[in-house]
């Protein structure tokens, strides 16, 4: 595929359209690109030269991205056709520990990172700081302010469940530890992420883990724990519960809802690796997922992409996708960084015990 038009990139990639306003310009009189730049203004002076760039390249290397997760699958593939730039996906279903490990400095390594905040705080050394067009959309909170690493989407904890099972939506974790259904975490919360996050929204409003760890060692003792493929409830991400859902004779197959007075918010960072083999292509991915198209492809995957607030004030997020994902009954919590630390400790060392 050949550089792409200046209306062409204004259609897709909306944060960019200023640059595409102006006539075109004579690249003898632009300065020279820089493919490690720290913006795309640095480094490229318009879409059309990063594009140009990353097609030189010609590949795309990605890490621990499900296809099924928030959309990636046709995330990638837009991409690819896009840009005709190729993407390879290494260890589908590595985690944010294991996509850091996999940078060592050589050809074969990754171009960009999908990672938990955790992770990217503590990696920030290794990322090549780039701040994306949308950049200002981002909120604080949510980014490096150096341009390191910065959300992409998040979501909150919820519980899924299977209305043929489940008669009464649980509504809080006081509802889900009343008698009757099984429960299921998405995992050992130790190693995973999301089973982590769902023992600490169970703790809170105090967010200490010891509260979380009881509810579910109480869970346990009343027989009632079973495995994410045949338990009638699920405490996971949000989006991941809502991606679950089918409808079968017009009626849905698993519902979900964000439980009362434990909205437990996280969001997954986007960061370029310091030692990228293909760095202009790194560098189009980024402002490809931080677009509005790439937004709205995150939310078509259930998950709350991090410029949402400001596409929708401008118009450009798409309502009818928003529309499916589940109400937020109150204010959302965010872990620090000491919290998790210490409630990680505390799992560590105490769920052995309790849950066996």
């Amino acid at each position: 595929m050949t550089t792409r038009a200046c209306a062409a990139a204004v259609a897709f990639l909306a944060v960019a359209a200023a640059a595409c306003s102006a006539p075109a310009t004579d690249d003898k009189k632009l300065p020279p690109v820089d493919v490690h730049a720290a913006s795309l203004s640095a480094g490229f002076t318009t879409m059309d030269r990063l594009v140009a760039a990353a097609q030189r390249e010609g590949s795309l290397t990605v890490i621990g991205l499900p296809p099924a997760w928030v959309n990636f699958g046709e995330i990638i593939d837009r991409f690819q056709d896009e840009y005709d730039v190729k993407v390879t996906v290494l260890k589908p279903d590595a985690n944010s520990a294991q996509e850091i490990a996999a940078a060592r400095g050589t050809s074969e390594d990754p171009d960009v990172f999908d990672l938990s905040t955790d992770v990217a705080i503590a990696g920030k050394a290794k990322f090549a700081p780039y701040k994306v067009s949308g950049w200002q959309d981002i909120p604080d909170a949510q980014k490096d302010l150096s341009g390191a690493w910065y959300a992409g989407y998040g979501g909150y904890m919820s519980i899924g469940y299977d209305p043929t099972k489940v008669t009464t939506a649980p509504a809080s974790f006081a509802d889900l530890a009343k008698p009757g259904a099984t429960v299921a975490l998405p995992g050992d919360p130790r190693e995973t992420a999301s089973a982590f996050a769902a023992v600490m929204a169970a703790s809170l409003p105090g967010r200490d883990a010891k509260r979380g760890l009881e509810y579910f060692a109480g869970l346990k003792k009343a027989g009632r724990m079973s495995t994410p493929e045949q338990a009638a409830t699920l405490v996971d991400w949000d989006y991941l519960n809502a991606a679950r859902a089918t409808v079968v004779d017009g009626k849905p197959t698993w519902q979900v809802t964000i439980p009362q007075g434990a909205v437990l918010a996280t969001h997954y960072a986007e960061a370029i690796n310091k030692t990228a083999p293909h760095p202009a292509a790194a560098r189009l991915w980024e402002e490809f997922l931080f677009s509005d198209v790439g937004q709205n492809l995150f939310l078509k995957g259930f998950a709350r992409p991090a410029r949402m607030e400001a596409m929708e004030m401008r118009g450009t997020l798409d309502t009818e996708l928003a529309a499916r994902l589940p109400k937020v009954p109150g204010t959302p919590v965010t872990l620090t960084m000491a919290q998790q630390d210490a409630a990680k400790r505390y799992l560590q060392s105490h769920w052995s015990h309790q849950m066996g």
